[in-house]
């Protein structure tokens, strides 16, 4: 495995040689950096979204299925790349429509087999189907049932199933169609969609979502049309998908950091022909719309008599990319994101969860986009922390461009050195000041070696997090070190060995992006 990384880490070693580090506190530059800029409005999307999903509705009869692709709440990715998309944009403007809509949720068979799990939320695909569930209805919108996608006689699948329909929770099977999207004369027909359970809806607009992409959404769109028309229902389709922006270049680093999210989809951004033959205008779309159209397109005719629309961009609603306020700003956030998905990647293989294919793929946009892994400040400043001490090492950036660092020492790993290192900073406190005493520590330690069995005494995240709590009961330092948490949201870590669950998902809970060496912990 060792020898497979170091082969196909193409930019792993792209750092200077000498390190100059004389504190674990220390600046980018002597002038401190403004907070990193908005390149994105967020009140002019809400409202010239919503104005464009209303009039697509008006345009179609009795009903509308809305596919609405990537997440439609917690778009943490969005949100990266764009700074100030808020993740919750969608729902708002969702909101507007609550009396009108339901939800359908969607999750592919093959996803729920290989136990997919959300990278931003760290859960799996089947149990974020419940959580997505939970949090529709728990602000008013109807849920009507789940689509399980690509169904093939999976075990698993009519295990999951008869978990859902316990719960009271309606479940269709959408099946593998041979040819899929190529053999249109199948699709289109009673051996093609007409397999599919038909799913029982009520109301006007039917929002088709899911927990991540290539869920097979769109599919579960078109199935219902073809449905509906059998049974005299006049239905539409459109589409509000954020990625790839329709309107920005193709190589733009904000759609070339879709290619980076979805690496292990093969997705791959594209010049939609279909558009440019019917407008003479260039427009981004990607393979997977790009492929189905022929199939929507007939789907369309049969039920019309006409497709009412010419490319799979005019099926979209995006506004996206009208909203940039600052493009350098969204340039940069982009950039970041792509070496952060590229570390993922790294990572993953290591742990035997991802494939090469998906690193070399990331590996190839960050030539595209003229990037490396040295662009990340904190993967510099952890390096050279790591070449000082010889230990296991990491580093934050803060929301002025200051960086801190941290390396594990007896008591502490580098996270929770960091953690520390960090809010004595934001605090004002002098970085000799000892938060937490060591005579604290050691019996924790001991806790965890002697009576939990545990191979590593050195405390963790949310140890920390916890003995810093209790001591601000009456240490006024930690007091002020854990009201500045808050302030470490938006930030960036990079470690040089892969953290524990346990870090991983604190540094989420605080809102941190962090990147990791392929390194496992010693």
């Amino acid at each position: 495995m060792k020898k497979q990384i170091s082969k196909i880490n193409v930019f792993f070693e792209a750092f200077p040689k000498k390190a100059v580090l004389l504190h674990p506190v220390f600046q980018i530059s002597n002038a401190m950096k403004s907070p990193a800029k908005y390149g994105f409005d967020n009140e002019k999307y809400l409202k010239i979204q919503s104005e464009h999903i209303k009039e697509r509705i008006a345009k179609f009869g009795d009903k509308l299925y809305l596919e609405f692709g990537g997440k439609l709440f917690d778009d943490f990715h969005a949100s990266r790349v764009l700074p100030g998309f808020q993740p919750d944009s969608k729902l708002k403007m969702l909101s507007q429509l609550i009396d009108v809509a339901e939800i359908v949720i969607v999750i592919s068979a093959v996803d729920i087999e290989k136990n997919k799990v959300r990278g931003d939320l760290g859960i799996t695909y089947d149990v974020d189907v419940l959580r997505l569930r939970d949090a529709f209805m728990s602000r008013g919108f109807m849920v009507n049932s789940v689509v399980v996608t690509h169904y093939n006689g999976q075990a698993s699948t009519d295990a999951y199933r008869h978990r859902l329909e316990r719960m009271g929770i309606k479940v269709y099977y959408h099946r593998i169609i041979e040819g899929y999207p190529n053999n249109v004369a199948l699709i289109d027909s009673d051996e093609g969609f007409g397999r599919n359970d038909y799913v029982e809806t009520t109301r006007p607009l039917v929002v088709v979502t899911a927990p991540g992409p290539g869920s097979g959404k769109m599919a579960v769109c078109l199935s219902q049309l073809y449905q509906e028309n059998k049974r005299g229902i006049k239905a539409g389709y459109a589409k509000f998908e954020t990625f790839p922006v329709w309107n920005l270049p193709l190589k733009h680093p904000v759609n070339v950091a879709y290619e980076a999210a979805t690496a292990d989809l093969s997705d791959v951004n594209m010049i939609d022909p279909f558009h440019l033959e019917a407008y003479g205008e260039t427009a981004v779309n990607y393979n997977r719309d790009i492929e189905i159209f022929p199939v929507l397109n007939a789907i369309f005719e049969s039920i019309y008599g006409e497709n009412p629309y010419k490319s799979p961009t005019d099926m979209g609603v995006n506004m996206v990319g009208y909203c940039l306020s600052d493009d350098e700003a969204c340039c940069e956030a982009s950039k970041q994101e792509i070496i952060r998905r590229y570390y993922t990647a790294l990572c993953d293989l290591a742990k035997g969860k991802g494939t090469e294919n998906e690193v070399n793929k990331i590996a190839l946009l960050m030539k595209q986009a003229k990037i490396s892994t040295a662009d990340r400040k904190t993967t510099l400043a952890a390096k050279e922390r790591k070449e000082k001490e010889g230990v296991a090492s990491a580093a934050i950036e803060l929301a002025d461009g200051t960086i801190i660092t941290s390396h594990t020492s007896a008591l502490l790993g580098p996270s929770a050195a960091l953690l520390l290192n960090a809010t004595k900073h934001l605090a004002g406190i002098d970085h000799d000041v000892k938060l937490i005493p060591q005579a604290m520590i050691e019996p924790i330690q001991k806790t965890k070696v002697s009576f939990l069995h545990g191979n590593n005494p050195r405390l963790h995240t949310d140890e920390v997090l916890v003995a810093i709590s209790m001591l601000s009961l009456w240490d006024e330092n930690c007091k002020k070190a854990l009201e500045c948490l808050p302030q470490l949201k938006g930030c960036q870590v990079h470690s040089t060995v892969m953290l524990s669950e346990v870090d991983q998902k604190i540094f989420k809970k605080l809102g941190i992006g962090l990147t990791c060496d392929p390194v496992a912990k010693k």
